[in-house]
């Protein structure tokens, strides 16, 4: 994945899958550049991305921390080189109200947000008979509060689609940005289904 031009890719997940999900990553051409199998029943979320369904070569591993956490962090590694990339901190209190996320670098340090579009529109997604139906859409900043990508949801009753737009003048890691997005699929997206 690169960014020069700027970057955009789509992660796909089935609604109604038994034991489990599976995500497809697709470039902004409609190739497939990634897959991802969530196993059902996991105390502890541990979803490995892999260059295509064959799942032959892994490039990025994203795990929890802890069992159950209500801010939950998530370490991201590169599955090549084993080399820690950083972090997803879920807000926990925050998040009841809308969805809110640290993203760390290796250090720990913070260097960006994930947070819902609007409180009112979150609010009404969770508590509002069928406001699920109303898509979603997250906003990456930095600390500065510069926008740097858009991740979008469609809405589809069989499929949960989530686009993703990269500035070209990102210059957080890509593969964070990525780990976020199908964090967002994975966790957030089972939460209003």
């Amino acid at each position: 994945m690169s960014v020069g031009e700027g970057l955009e890719f789509t992660i796909r997940r089935k609604v109604f899958t038994l034991f489990g999900a599976k995500f497809h990553i697709f470039n902004a051409a409609g190739e497939v550049i990634g897959f991802c199998k969530q196993k059902a029943f996991k105390l502890k979320e541990d979803l490995r991305i892999y260059t295509d369904e064959s799942m032959s070569t892994e490039f990025l591993y994203i795990q929890a921390r802890s069992i159950i956490d209500f801010g939950a962090a998530y370490d991201i590694t590169d599955s090549r080189s084993g080399a820690q990339l950083g972090a997803l901190r879920r807000e926990g209190i925050k998040s009841m109200f809308r969805d809110s996320w640290q993203v760390l670098d290796a250090a720990e340090n913070q260097i960006a947000m994930v947070q819902e579009d609007s409180t009112a529109l979150a609010l009404a997604r969770r508590y509002l008979p069928l406001a699920n139906l109303i898509p979603q859409t997250y906003h990456l900043v930095d600390g500065a509060g510069t926008q740097f990508a858009e991740m979008r949801t469609h809405f589809n009753p069989f499929i949960h689609r989530l686009t993703v737009t990269v500035s070209p003048t990102c210059t957080s890691p890509q593969m964070l940005i990525l780990a976020a997005a199908i964090l967002l699929v994975a966790i957030e997206g089972r939460q209003s289904n």
